[in-house]
């Protein structure tokens, strides 16, 4: 793929069209993270665990899905999975303004719906993870990644930013038709997608079950794969309990108004756009290895910042706390998706990113669980003190790997391995 340009892949139509579609689908999501707990704390009125319920709902399909979903889509066109999930994900979501409307939302519907949509985002996930090599070749993963994150933190910034505004202006269920919009209008531009994957070779009778057994066996057996996958599932489990309670504390306790809210929340996405500006650079610098520890131990201590906020001026100073995790989050997944990506041969990627996913998100409904009960039981200040702490935690499975002095990736000894 040529890179004459300044604009390195962007020169490249197809991969400027998954680009953009990213953007749209990354839009109506940002939005929905500040939309949907709004739905049921300001709408709906619900107590903190029903707001951790409905967090836990949200992940659940990684525990649901998770696992056969990897081998399911390896046996489909990987776009065509993209356009069919976002499609179905923007009908979910409208589903909720349409029900208000109608006098018949209800807590229980926002479950159904948030269980629904973590199930089709699992499979577009997986399949997401696993177009990219196809789409811009091996050598052009770092670019691909760091790009495609950088898009996603712009739209960090202006999700919230947009969602604040609009939830004050026609309310948080009416919110989510723009949520929709984008994620219809991202499954449309993937259709304009002109490079067609050729279709999967599948084996006459398929074994759902050793299929993702040799996907858990590849991921297992990997010191570095396996590393990253624990420690991404502890962080994403304190993150959640710590995100939980995040909109309850600066809802109820700091009184911020929507747009408060999602300012702070843009914040989050200011920090999200400079790690993504400066991973592939960042990780050269200290190492492709090393920074996937290092981006978690330095910038996670810092979100003690918000519990120690009071009102007024000193919960926006706090906001840097957030703006740090979110630097540092984008560092160490742009590195670690592009050491995934190219330690795992073609035919694995959709198992071993089902399988990482299902360990590393498996967390997420039990962090939204434990959040809501932990709000309940001790209050959301005390929650963010031990999301702080968990994510700062979540270092030390890859401190304790071959990662913590790994600077290059060692790619013939993972296809030697899959061989």
């Amino acid at each position: 793929m040529s890179k004459s340009s300044r604009f390195g892949l962007l020169h490249d139509r197809d991969f400027g069209r998954l680009f953009a579609a990213t953007a749209l689908g990354q839009l109506g999501d940002r939005m929905i993270f500040l939309t949907l707990p709004l739905v049921a704390i300001a709408a709906l009125h619900v107590d903190e665990f029903e707001v951790g319920l409905l967090t836990a709902m949200t992940a659940a399909g990684s525990l649901l899905v998770g696992l056969p979903a990897g081998a399911w889509v390896e046996r489909m066109r990987k776009r065509s999975v993209m356009i069919s999930t976002d499609l179905a994900r923007a009908l979910a979501l409208l589903t909720i303004p349409m029900a208000w409307w109608a006098g018949l939302l209800t807590i229980w519907w926002l479950y159904a719906v948030a269980l629904v949509h973590g199930v089709l985002t699992v499979f577009f996930d997986v399949a997401y993870v696993s177009y990219l090599p196809h789409l811009v070749g091996r050598g052009n993963l770092m670019e691909g990644n760091s790009k495609l994150s950088a898009i996603r933190s712009v739209t960090s910034i202006g999700g919230p930013t947009i969602a604040g505004p609009l939830v004050g202006l026609v309310g948080a269920p009416a919110t989510l038709l723009a949520s929709s919009a984008g994620m219809a209008m991202s499954g449309l531009l993937a259709i304009t997608i002109r490079k067609h994957e050729q279709k999967p070779e599948t084996s006459e009778h398929p074994q759902l079950g050793r299929e993702i057994k040799e996907g858990l066996k590849f991921v297992a057996k990997h010191p570095a794969l396996r590393a990253i996958t624990l420690g991404d599932a502890m962080f994403n489990l304190f993150l959640v309990m710590y995100q939980t309670m995040l909109l309850v504390f600066l809802e109820r306790e700091m009184g911020l108004q929507p747009f408060g809210i999602g300012l702070i929340l843009s914040g989050m996405g200011c920090g999200a756009l400079l790690g993504a500006l400066s991973a592939t650079r960042v990780a050269k610098w200290v190492g492709q290895g090393p920074v996937i520890w290092l981006a978690s131990l330095v910038t996670c201590p810092l979100t003690v910042l918000m519990p120690l906020a009071r009102t007024g001026w000193s919960v926006y100073a706090a906001a840097i706390g957030l703006a740090a995790l979110s630097l540092g989050g984008v560092v160490r997944v742009v590195a670690q998706s592009s050491f995934q990506q190219a330690l795992t041969p073609d035919r694995l990627l959709g198992r071993m990113s089902a399988t990482a996913r299902f360990v590393s998100w498996g967390g997420i409904p039990f962090g939204g669980f434990l959040g809501g009960a932990s709000g309940s039981a001790f209050g959301a200040t005390v929650t963010l003190w031990i999301g702080a702490a968990g994510m700062t935690l979540s270092a030390l499975p890859n401190f304790l790997s071959p990662l913590r002095t790994m600077r290059t990736l060692p790619a013939e000894g993972a296809h030697e391995f899959a061989r």
